[in-house]
Protein backbone atom coordinates (compact mmCIF):
# COMPACT_ATOMS: atom_id res chain seq x y z
CA UNK A 1 0.00 0.00 0.00
CA UNK A 2 1.60 3.10 -1.03
CA UNK A 3 1.45 6.36 0.96
CA UNK A 4 -1.10 8.68 0.23
CA UNK A 5 0.19 11.43 -2.50
CA UNK A 6 2.97 8.64 -3.65
CA UNK A 7 0.42 6.70 -5.65
CA UNK A 8 0.68 8.54 -8.64
CA UNK A 9 4.12 8.37 -9.08
CA UNK A 10 4.36 5.13 -8.45
CA UNK A 11 1.89 4.57 -10.88
CA UNK A 12 3.94 6.95 -13.87
CA UNK A 13 6.53 4.57 -13.05
CA UNK A 14 4.52 1.82 -13.20
CA UNK A 15 3.41 2.97 -16.99
CA UNK A 16 7.10 3.59 -17.51
CA UNK A 17 7.79 -0.11 -16.67
CA UNK A 18 5.51 -1.13 -19.18
CA UNK A 19 6.12 0.34 -22.09
CA UNK A 20 10.12 0.33 -21.59
CA UNK A 21 12.56 -3.01 -23.18
CA UNK A 22 11.26 -6.14 -20.98
CA UNK A 23 7.89 -4.75 -19.96
CA UNK A 24 4.84 -5.64 -21.81
CA UNK A 25 5.27 -6.65 -25.03
CA UNK A 26 1.27 -5.56 -26.22
CA UNK A 27 2.12 -2.04 -24.33
CA UNK A 28 5.22 -1.71 -26.29
CA UNK A 29 2.90 -1.93 -29.80
CA UNK A 30 0.41 0.81 -28.49
CA UNK A 31 0.19 4.33 -31.07
CA UNK A 32 -2.15 6.82 -30.19
CA UNK A 33 -4.45 6.00 -32.91
CA UNK A 34 -4.91 2.35 -31.75
CA UNK A 35 -5.46 3.68 -27.71
CA UNK A 36 -7.67 6.23 -28.71
CA UNK A 37 -11.23 4.19 -29.25
CA UNK A 38 -10.25 3.07 -25.06
CA UNK A 39 -10.33 6.52 -24.10
CA UNK A 40 -14.00 6.80 -25.72
CA UNK A 41 -14.66 3.51 -23.96
CA UNK A 42 -13.39 4.38 -20.41
CA UNK A 43 -14.87 8.13 -21.02
CA UNK A 44 -18.81 6.57 -21.33
CA UNK A 45 -17.98 3.87 -18.29
CA UNK A 46 -16.94 6.67 -15.99
CA UNK A 47 -20.43 8.43 -16.97
CA UNK A 48 -22.33 5.45 -16.45
CA UNK A 49 -20.75 5.26 -13.28
CA UNK A 50 -21.38 8.88 -12.41
CA UNK A 51 -24.93 8.83 -13.45
CA UNK A 52 -25.92 5.47 -11.17
CA UNK A 53 -24.38 7.31 -7.93
CA UNK A 54 -22.01 4.25 -7.65
CA UNK A 55 -19.17 5.14 -5.80
CA UNK A 56 -17.14 2.03 -5.74
CA UNK A 57 -17.54 1.85 -9.61
CA UNK A 58 -16.75 5.79 -10.12
CA UNK A 59 -13.23 5.16 -8.00
CA UNK A 60 -12.31 2.30 -11.06
CA UNK A 61 -13.47 4.27 -13.62
CA UNK A 62 -11.58 7.91 -12.98
CA UNK A 63 -8.36 5.05 -12.46
CA UNK A 64 -9.52 3.58 -16.07
CA UNK A 65 -9.85 6.89 -17.43
CA UNK A 66 -6.33 7.92 -15.90
CA UNK A 67 -4.12 5.08 -17.44
CA UNK A 68 -5.79 6.37 -21.00
CA UNK A 69 -3.71 10.05 -20.39
CA UNK A 70 -0.60 8.32 -18.53
CA UNK A 71 -0.52 6.04 -21.27
CA UNK A 72 -0.67 8.46 -24.38
CA UNK A 73 1.50 10.66 -22.55
CA UNK A 74 3.70 8.10 -22.26
CA UNK A 75 3.79 7.54 -26.16
CA UNK A 76 4.36 11.10 -26.37
CA UNK A 77 7.57 11.08 -25.21
CA UNK A 78 9.23 8.60 -27.60
CA UNK A 79 7.76 11.20 -30.37
CA UNK A 80 10.80 11.86 -32.48
CA UNK A 81 10.69 15.36 -33.47
CA UNK A 82 8.12 16.64 -31.35
CA UNK A 83 7.91 14.93 -28.03
CA UNK A 84 5.80 16.04 -25.00
CA UNK A 85 5.81 14.20 -21.17
CA UNK A 86 3.07 14.36 -18.30
CA UNK A 87 4.40 17.26 -16.76
CA UNK A 88 3.52 19.27 -19.84
CA UNK A 89 0.12 18.00 -20.44
CA UNK A 90 -0.16 19.36 -16.59
CA UNK A 91 1.54 22.91 -17.40
CA UNK A 92 -0.76 23.13 -20.97
CA UNK A 93 -3.93 22.52 -18.95
CA UNK A 94 -2.69 24.60 -15.35
CA UNK A 95 -2.45 27.71 -17.87
CA UNK A 96 -5.57 26.56 -19.09
CA UNK A 97 -6.92 26.43 -15.97
CA UNK A 98 -5.27 30.05 -14.86
CA UNK A 99 -6.76 31.74 -18.28
CA UNK A 100 -10.35 30.72 -18.08
CA UNK A 101 -10.57 31.93 -14.67
CA UNK A 102 -9.35 35.11 -14.29
CA UNK A 103 -11.61 36.21 -11.49
CA UNK A 104 -9.63 33.96 -9.10
CA UNK A 105 -6.31 34.03 -10.73
CA UNK A 106 -6.39 37.84 -11.55
CA UNK A 107 -8.76 40.51 -11.04
CA UNK A 108 -11.85 39.57 -13.01
CA UNK A 109 -15.08 40.92 -10.96
CA UNK A 110 -17.87 37.83 -11.68
CA UNK A 111 -20.87 38.38 -8.92
CA UNK A 112 -22.90 34.72 -10.29
CA UNK A 113 -22.15 31.26 -11.74
CA UNK A 114 -23.95 32.32 -14.77
CA UNK A 115 -21.05 35.39 -14.83
CA UNK A 116 -18.64 33.29 -14.73
CA UNK A 117 -19.78 30.83 -17.65
CA UNK A 118 -20.48 34.06 -19.82
CA UNK A 119 -16.76 34.63 -19.43
CA UNK A 120 -15.66 31.13 -19.67
CA UNK A 121 -17.28 31.54 -23.38
CA UNK A 122 -16.08 34.44 -24.10
CA UNK A 123 -12.73 33.50 -23.43
CA UNK A 124 -12.94 31.05 -25.43
CA UNK A 125 -14.31 32.38 -28.09
CA UNK A 126 -10.85 35.25 -28.29
CA UNK A 127 -9.04 31.51 -28.30
CA UNK A 128 -10.75 30.21 -30.99
CA UNK A 129 -10.01 33.73 -33.15
CA UNK A 130 -10.38 32.69 -37.16
CA UNK A 131 -11.37 29.47 -36.64
CA UNK A 132 -14.76 28.42 -37.72
CA UNK A 133 -17.82 28.67 -35.14
CA UNK A 134 -17.64 24.90 -34.59
CA UNK A 135 -14.23 24.49 -34.44
CA UNK A 136 -13.17 21.76 -31.84
CA UNK A 137 -16.58 20.05 -31.62
CA UNK A 138 -15.65 16.08 -32.02
CA UNK A 139 -16.77 14.33 -35.00
CA UNK A 140 -16.86 11.01 -33.11
CA UNK A 141 -18.93 12.69 -30.18
CA UNK A 142 -22.81 10.91 -29.94
CA UNK A 143 -24.68 12.34 -32.51
CA UNK A 144 -27.42 13.72 -29.97
CA UNK A 145 -24.44 15.14 -27.28
CA UNK A 146 -23.00 16.37 -30.74
CA UNK A 147 -26.08 17.69 -32.12
CA UNK A 148 -26.99 19.49 -28.56
CA UNK A 149 -23.28 20.82 -28.60
CA UNK A 150 -23.42 22.20 -32.04
CA UNK A 151 -27.36 23.86 -30.93
CA UNK A 152 -25.43 25.71 -28.04
CA UNK A 153 -22.49 27.03 -30.03
CA UNK A 154 -24.61 28.36 -33.03
CA UNK A 155 -27.27 30.11 -30.64
CA UNK A 156 -24.16 31.41 -28.41
CA UNK A 157 -22.83 33.00 -31.31
CA UNK A 158 -26.04 34.21 -32.96
CA UNK A 159 -25.16 32.50 -36.20
CA UNK A 160 -28.25 30.32 -36.56
CA UNK A 161 -31.93 30.13 -35.47
CA UNK A 162 -34.17 26.99 -34.80
CA UNK A 163 -35.50 26.71 -38.43
CA UNK A 164 -32.07 26.98 -39.88
CA UNK A 165 -30.68 24.56 -37.34
CA UNK A 166 -33.93 21.90 -38.13
CA UNK A 167 -33.14 22.32 -41.85
CA UNK A 168 -36.89 24.45 -42.29
CA UNK A 169 -34.96 26.60 -44.75
CA UNK A 170 -33.39 23.63 -47.02
CA UNK A 171 -35.88 21.56 -50.11
CA UNK A 172 -38.80 19.66 -48.97
CA UNK A 173 -37.61 16.55 -47.23
CA UNK A 174 -38.03 13.61 -49.86
CA UNK A 175 -36.85 10.45 -47.82
CA UNK A 176 -37.44 9.30 -44.61
CA UNK A 177 -33.87 9.71 -42.92
CA UNK A 178 -34.11 13.23 -44.05
CA UNK A 179 -37.13 13.43 -42.31
CA UNK A 180 -36.09 11.58 -39.06
CA UNK A 181 -33.46 13.73 -39.11
CA UNK A 182 -34.75 17.16 -38.68
CA UNK A 183 -37.35 15.50 -35.97
CA UNK A 184 -34.39 14.26 -33.59
CA UNK A 185 -32.85 17.72 -34.24
CA UNK A 186 -36.20 19.00 -33.15
CA UNK A 187 -36.40 17.10 -29.71
CA UNK A 188 -32.46 18.28 -29.53
CA UNK A 189 -33.86 21.92 -29.34
CA UNK A 190 -36.64 21.33 -27.09
CA UNK A 191 -34.04 19.64 -24.50
CA UNK A 192 -31.80 22.72 -24.72
CA UNK A 193 -34.36 25.00 -24.20
CA UNK A 194 -35.48 22.94 -21.23
CA UNK A 195 -31.56 22.98 -19.90
CA UNK A 196 -31.97 18.89 -20.15
CA UNK A 197 -28.75 16.95 -21.60
CA UNK A 198 -30.39 14.77 -24.14
CA UNK A 199 -27.56 12.29 -24.28
CA UNK A 200 -27.67 11.88 -20.32
CA UNK A 201 -31.41 12.04 -20.82
CA UNK A 202 -31.67 9.19 -23.09
CA UNK A 203 -29.07 6.76 -21.31
CA UNK A 204 -31.51 7.36 -18.26
CA UNK A 205 -34.24 5.86 -20.25
CA UNK A 206 -32.53 3.03 -21.25
CA UNK A 207 -31.04 2.26 -18.19
CA UNK A 208 -35.14 2.46 -16.36
CA UNK A 209 -35.60 -0.22 -19.24
CA UNK A 210 -33.33 -2.43 -18.34
CA UNK A 211 -34.11 -2.36 -14.70
CA UNK A 212 -37.50 -2.88 -15.79
CA UNK A 213 -36.28 -6.33 -17.57
CA UNK A 214 -34.25 -6.91 -14.99
CA UNK A 215 -30.80 -6.58 -17.08
CA UNK A 216 -28.72 -3.77 -15.42
CA UNK A 217 -26.10 -2.66 -17.47
CA UNK A 218 -22.92 -5.24 -18.45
Amino acid sequence: MTARGDAMAAVVAAMDRLRSPGGCPWDAEQTHRSLAPYAVEEAFELAEAAESDDRDALRGELGDLLLQVLFHARVAEEHPSDPFDLDDVAQVLLDKLVRRHPHVFAEADVRSAADVEAAWHEIKKRERTGEDVLAGIPLALPALARAQKVTRRLRREGTADDALLCGDSTPAVVDEEAALGRELMGLVLRAEDAGVDAEAALRAHLRTLQDARGQGPS
